[in-house]
């Protein structure tokens, strides 16, 4: 195979599978190649990776080392990623009855739903999740993209046990934004007792929700690395969870003036 050919399959490949690591005997054995032309091959992709602004290719030292690849954007690029999708969300046209915005289009777009798992991934790959948790339905999408991009396993927390489950770790909490009592379950089987739990979810008001899962968590011996949310509220302030990133900030909905006011989080345009 010409070289030429072989960067090109060597790029998909890494960009398919980020976050883990491949060795260069794994690479040779797979395009029958020399481990030194391999190398040559992963040194050109990794600048054109970093010159366009597509990832970083790293080299892990060791016996059991080799390359990975992980995506990260440039600043800029995610906050002009995140103010096009607030001027999106503003469209008066999405307010429904009760006060929501209308989101599930933007959620469930394989394309927005990417990109916006792509930045929580580049936000809390440091943290090295081992999993992502997200609840029933909304955030199923979103949290499915982020595990994508981590290279990680999804488990998803329904609100009644699933007998095609098998056994479930069950919890009750309370709603911060309805203050109704909710259940929330988990099987047994979807997270191990030293698993490092990154939690997804679509939207946040009060917060119970993300609590109730990271209480779940706990329930399994497993560890909470972090709380992403798309979208959260600016009331109230104090949430039931301290320690979050929302990439977008409801500041007010009105729907008799049909004033819709968002913004981008600072926090994720700078990691």
């Amino acid at each position: 195979m010409r070289r030429s050919k072989r960067l090109v399959l060597l790029s998909k490949f890494l960009s398919d599978n980020p976050n883990r690591i491949f060795t260069l005997k794994f690479f040779g054995e797979k395009y029958d190649a020399a481990k030194s032309s391999i190398s040559e091959d992963l040194n050109i992709i990794k600048d054109a990776f970093l010159e366009g602004g597509e990832g970083v290719l790293e080299t892990i030292p060791g016996a059991a080392g080799g390359v990975r690849f992980r995506i990260k954007r440039p600043p800029e690029e995610i906050e002009n990623f995140l103010s096009e999708l607030c001027d999106l969300l503003s469209d008066r046209s999405r307010i429904i009855p009760g006060g929501y915005l209308y989101t599930t289009d933007i959620i469930f777009s394989p394309e927005y739903a990417s990109r916006i798992g792509e930045i929580f991934a580049q936000i809390f790959v440091e943290k090295e999740p081992t999993c992502v948790l997200t609840v029933e339905t909304k955030g199923i999408p979103l949290a499915l993209m982020t595990a994508k991009a981590l290279g990680v396993p999804l488990a998803v927390a329904r609100r009644d046990n699933r007998v095609t489950e098998g056994p479930s770790v069950n919890i009750s909490y309370v709603s911060g934004s309805s203050q109704r009592i909710q259940n929330m379950a988990l099987p047994t089987r979807a997270l191990s007792k030293n698993a490092r739990v990154l939690i997804v979810d679509d939207f946040m008001k009060g917060g119970g929700t993300a609590r109730g899962m990271i209480e779940l968590v706990r329930q399994f011996g497993a560890e909470v690395v972090g709380v992403a949310v798309l979208m959260g509220t600016a009331l109230p302030e104090e949430k039931l969870v301290k320690n979050y990133v929302s990439l977008i900030v409801l500041e007010k909905i009105d729907p008799e003036q049909g004033i819709i006011r968002l913004k981008p989080i600072e926090l994720a345009v700078k990691n």
